[in-house]
């Protein structure tokens, strides 16, 4: 995942930590992403200002997809426990070089998660920011089923915030603020409560989605993205927007679908 900065960003046990993209045509997808975020490439590895943000890799079987890594502290013994669960073992562990350990597994509804033991590689360097990762959704199609099997198993918090099921970490606002985010508070001041906690959601998939880890990508102006996306060979799904964000489905030229979102508040925009 590149050079790291000489503070890097760490990511606690439970923590969605890493996207990476799976593709028929890797040379073609950096062509594409790099267009449309402005990332550089080493080797695999997606850098923005010399960051780590993301990767590219060859689909094993199946079709190009986007796939997020959860942060755990013992790979095998993680994904046994999810086996015993009722989950399958898609991808054994197994040692990624120095990186880390990972392996592959099906949740019980269906949605494949990749679990990374970090060693020398940390996680996204980079996040929230225009061009990189903003955070991932569970799409299932059956939420509270979905919130059993994680929450024992990765100590996550589901709980209702409004807009949304929000999955919380309890003390990742804390970890945050002692290391990479000291103002996450402040900044945070007039969210929900446990907001700092929060690393992603589960929605219900829509009717025909496939049970998914979807990934979301934050971008300064949606419109522009979206135009950018069509004209790199991408093809635009569907926009939204709520009270925060502007956001659109995109699907690359291979197939891959991802989010891109604009942080708009409509309190800040009046």
């Amino acid at each position: 995942m590149g050079n790291l900065e000489p503070l890097a960003r760490t990511y606690p046990a439970g923590v969605t930590s890493w996207v990476e993209v799976a593709l028929t045509d890797v040379g073609a997808g950096k062509v594409f992403y790099g267009g449309l975020f402005g990332w550089r490439f080493d080797g695999l590895v997606a850098t923005l200002d010399g960051l780590d943000v993301a990767s590219v890799g060859d689909v094993e079987s199946g079709t190009a997809a986007w796939a997020t890594y959860v942060a755990v502290d013992d790979a095998d013994a993680m994904a046994q426990a999810m086996v015993d669960l009722g989950a399958e073992l898609v991808a054994p562990p197994e040692d990624a070089g120095e990186g880390g350990r990972s392996a592959t597994v099906r949740d019980p509804q269906g949605a494949e998660i990749r679990l990374w033991q970090a060693n020398m590689r940390l996680g996204a360097q980079l996040t929230n920011s225009p061009g990189a990762w903003n955070f991932s959704d569970l799409h299932t199609a059956d939420p509270a089923a979905a919130a059993r099997f994680y929450e024992g198993l990765l100590g996550w918090r589901v709980v209702d915030q409004g807009w949304g099921v929000a999955i919380q970490v309890p003390g990742y606002g804390d970890h945050l603020e002692a290391t990479v985010d000291p103002d996450i508070r402040s900044r945070q001041a007039s969210a929900p409560e446990g907001f700092e906690d929060v690393i992603g959601g589960i929605a219900p998939a829509e009717e025909g989605e496939p049970t998914h880890w979807h990934v979301t990508f934050t971008v300064a102006d949606r419109d522009t993205s979206a135009e950018l996306a069509e004209k790199l060979g991408g093809q635009v799904l569907g926009t939204g927007e709520d009270d925060w964000t502007r956001t659109a489905l995109v699907r690359d030229p291979q197939g891959a679908w991802f989010t891109i979102s604009q942080f708009a508040p409509q309190e800040w925009s009046q």
